[in-house]
């Protein structure tokens, strides 16, 4: 009521000219005002969602031993559980753009979140490894559309802050894969050592994570005043029309840049995904205590908080993106090298350089968005980076379990892991090259 006397007053005192531009200043006013807690709710629901997108997976690394023990699980069936978070992440990112088309993409990120939280409700009282597979599988799916549509709200609603905002967000997600990793096994034994509730407890931060994304759900990830936005950049009209026509035409498999950065965000993923579903346990035979190697695993994630704030804006700032690229491989080997030579006389050094190396993951997310230049690029190099990444990465995982189970130690495995660090770096240094995928996918 306050907001409608001043218009009242002006109806009385002004003339006709006046009060239309009083109402338009006032109008004005309210847009800005709604578009300032809109950005504030998105900003809040982007680090809700990144919190969210690892605790299904490194909760379940920090208990695998007893979730193997209570399954009675092997050591290859426990391989391939490690390799489900790539395979959902292949095969259901591949549809994030096309459902955000659809439905827009906060409403299918929320939808995400709600299919995060009901998986992990059922997953430890489905019965059996094939139900325990089944909640995992849905939990991951919906980690794969917002991992897939995450750059994407960026690039839309922050273009002008594509490093900060990714930065931001993969803090958010390095924070919430070491939290889960840190306390899962405490959490466990003060709530009575049952796995299942260890595991449980993670569906709770899901479901708030549904919440900032509700007033998007019935429209598409529009910002508010897009349309005074778009008449005052009406002289850019021509370019983006042929933005638009390019776009859907564009072929990433006809990019050498779009391959490089798939085969860097595979090769990442399978390192991430090996130290998430397997180092505690490597930590845990070399005499290391259950909650320790918790702890040390949260150590590797928690290197990705400060670090994936840090190196996105570096990225942003750099012409070619290689030098990262190859400073983080070092740092990888060298914790291999600790992890095979000295596994707990120098745990706590390997883990900080393992986490260290992991921050290939928000350098990855940061190149998607600097490799294409409009929405729809992004968009559609998005989901084919993540999407044929990820189905690179799910090999390394289940191999891993299998080398393990058949030689009876750490040796092959860790060996793997270095050879894999190499080719990381050699394609990672390509995509970081100062290019777009329009200028090729588009020829």
């Amino acid at each position: 009521m306050m907001g409608l006397m001043p218009s009242e007053e002006t109806r009385t005192m002004t003339p006709p000219t006046v009060r239309t531009s009083a109402a338009h200043d006032a109008g004005k006013a309210g847009g800005a005002s709604t578009r300032a807690w809109t950005m504030r709710l998105l900003v809040l629901g982007i680090v809700l969602s990144a919190l969210n997108l690892r605790p299904a997976i490194t909760s379940l690394g920090a208990l695998l031993e007893e979730v193997r023990d209570g399954l009675g699980m092997s050591g290859s069936v426990a391989g391939l559980l490690t390799s489900v978070p790539p395979l959902c992440f292949a095969v259901f990112g591949v549809m994030a753009p096309r459902l955000a088309r659809r439905f827009g993409a906060g409403a299918v990120v929320c939808a995400g979140m709600a299919a995060i939280a009901t998986g992990l409700l059922i997953r430890p009282y489905a019965g059996g490894t094939a139900g325990f597979l089944a909640g995992s599988a849905l939990a991951l799916m919906g980690i794969a559309v917002s991992n897939v549509l995450m750059p994407v709200i960026v690039k839309h609603w922050f273009p002008d802050r594509v490093g900060s905002m990714t930065g931001l967000y993969s803090m958010a997600l390095a924070l919430g894969t070491a939290l889960a990793a840190a306390v899962t096994v405490p959490l466990t034994d003060t709530l009575g050592g049952s796995w299942q509730t260890g595991l449980v407890l993670w569906a709770g931060l899901a479901v708030a994570a549904v919440v900032p994304w509700l007033p998007f759900v019935r429209g598409r990830a529009t910002p508010p005043g897009a349309g005074e936005q778009a008449a005052e950049t009406a002289s850019q009209g021509q370019a983006s029309t042929e933005h638009a026509r390019l776009a859907p035409r564009l072929r990433m498999a006809r990019s050498r840049t779009a391959w490089a950065l798939a085969v860097f965000f595979g090769l990442q993923a399978t390192a991430a995904y090996i130290t998430m579903g397997w180092m505690a346990q490597i930590f845990r035979d070399a005499g290391v205590p259950a909650g320790t190697a918790g702890l040390l695993l949260a150590v590797t994630m928690v290197m990705g908080v400060p670090l994936a704030f840090v190196i996105p804006r570096l990225a942003t700032r750099l012409p070619h993106q290689g030098p990262i690229v190859l400073a983080l491989g070092v740092c990888g080997l060298a914790g291999y090298a600790g992890l095979y030579l000295a596994p707990a006389a120098g745990a706590w050094a390997w883990a900080v350089l393992l986490g260290v190396a992991n921050c290939a993951f928000p350098l990855a997310l940061t190149m998607v968005g600097m490799r294409a230049r409009t929405g729809p690029g992004v968009a559609r190099l998005s989901a084919f980076a993540q999407s044929t990444g990820y189905l690179i990465s799910i090999p390394g995982p289940l191999l891993v379990g299998v080398l393990y189970q058949h030689s009876g130690g750490w040796g092959l495995p860790i060996a793997l892991m270095s050879a894999l660090m190499i080719p990381q770096m050699a394609v990672g240094f390509l995509a970081g090259r100062d290019r777009t995928v329009e200028d090729e996918a588009a020829r």
